[in-house]
């Protein structure tokens, strides 16, 4: 059975195993990709701890941050949980990773913009965008494992390597580069997997496969993604 997309077909039918295998090693790759962004932010934070507590040595940063970053993500997971039938996978996934974006470009804006000095007013400004880092999270970490969930074993594996990595990787970054050069390079990488995530993923024939499979299923989570890929829902049939 081919899904209608457009004025032709997507390629993605039930009777043709290797149109449904296509495009797996890319998918495989952006999973990881996807994994690695989706941590390497806070994992900035973490690494670059001894940087800011020799800017704000009286406020104890590496604990006052992390006691703002749980309330958030827990607060923000528990809303999300509730809710999560009624929520656009697609829309919570490109959200969570904008936020990242746009937090770790500002904590790379706030410590250019004040020449790498303390006070409390920049603390302030770090503290706040380590609660949008904590709702961040808690939209992608939940979100992509729910969507990877209807897929293949392979890009969830992929995906929690890709976490793991972020750490060894920020541990690695943060010996050869300086702090800025550092926010930087995660402000790249999450502009990254927005890209990919909102512009790259649902083009992909083996992900439009097994999104329209949960679609047929019942899911009704992975509407956007499959309109995102040219699939309309009632376009699927049998």
């Amino acid at each position: 059975m081919d899904f209608a997309n457009g004025g032709g077909s997507s390629g993605t039918g039930d009777g043709n195993p290797a149109a449904r295998l296509e495009g797996k090693g890319k998918a495989l790759l952006v999973c990881w990709i996807l994994g690695f962004g989706s941590l390497v932010s806070w994992n900035t934070m973490l690494t670059i701890g001894d940087y800011y507590y020799s800017l704000f040595p009286r406020y104890h940063p590496s604990r006052v941050l992390t006691l703002v970053y749980e309330p958030f993500a827990l607060g923000t997971m528990a809303v999300l949980a509730y809710n999560e039938s009624r929520i656009d996978t697609r829309k919570r996934n490109i959200g969570g990773y904008l936020l990242f974006f746009a937090g770790t470009l500002m904590l790379l804006v706030l410590d250019v913009a004040t020449s790498g000095e303390g006070g409390i007013g920049p603390f302030v400004g770090i503290c706040a965008v380590v609660a949008v880092f904590g709702v961040a999270d808690a939209h992608v970490q939940g979100g992509m494992v729910g969507d990877l969930s209807f897929m293949c074993a392979e890009f969830m594996q992929c995906y929690f390597a890709g976490v793991g990595a972020s750490g060894a990787m920020a541990s690695i970054l943060r010996l050869i580069t300086k702090a800025e050069l550092f926010l930087a390079i995660a402000v790249f990488m999450e502009l990254l997997c927005f890209l990919l995530y909102a512009f790259y993923v649902p083009k992909l024939p083996i992900v439009k496969y097994y999104r329209s499979k949960a679609a047929k299923e019942g899911s009704k989570t992975v509407s956007a993604d499959l309109k995102a890929a040219g699939i309309l829902t009632n376009q699927l049939c049998g």
